[in-house]
């Protein structure tokens, strides 16, 4: 009867805590995105620019600010050469983005990027230092 209990109460809380983190779909003029539900609960928004090059800078980037405590989620988007960031306000603000993302290497518009990690970035991640930032498609 005991293993019964516990399995219920360990489904049940897997089930709950599975929940919190699905990604629901959303279709925008027929272009169907993945929109995360702590996206939705994240008390703010921002977004800035940052330099990179590829699919590569773009994961280093993303990673750099998700490592932020707070942060809901982070979406470099390459050709824009600009991220958007989801974070609870009450737990970080702008400027904590700006230098986790420079000191993986990468410029952003507040901050420049650390010259040690740059020199370890792969040669495709070698941007130009003086890229546009937030470009208008």
């Amino acid at each position: 009867m005991k293993k019964m209990i516990l399995t219920t109460a360990v489904l049940g809380l897997l089930a709950f805590t599975s929940c919190k983190n699905d990604a629901k779909q959303t279709t925008d003029g027929g272009n169907s995105t993945s929109v995360n539900v702590e996206d939705e609960l994240a008390t703010a928004k921002t977004t800035f620019g940052v330099r990179g090059n590829c699919g590569m800078c773009k994961s280093t980037i993303e990673k750099a600010a998700k490592s932020v405590d707070g942060v809901a989620s982070a979406n470099w988007d390459v050709k824009k050469k600009q991220i958007t960031i989801a974070f609870y306000g009450d737990k970080t603000n702008e400027e904590a983005f700006h230098k986790a993302i420079a000191e993986s290497g990468y410029d952003t518009e507040k901050s420049s990027g650390s010259e040690e990690a740059y020199k370890e970035l792969p040669a495709c991640c070698k941007y130009d230092h003086e890229m546009a930032m937030s470009v208008e498609e």
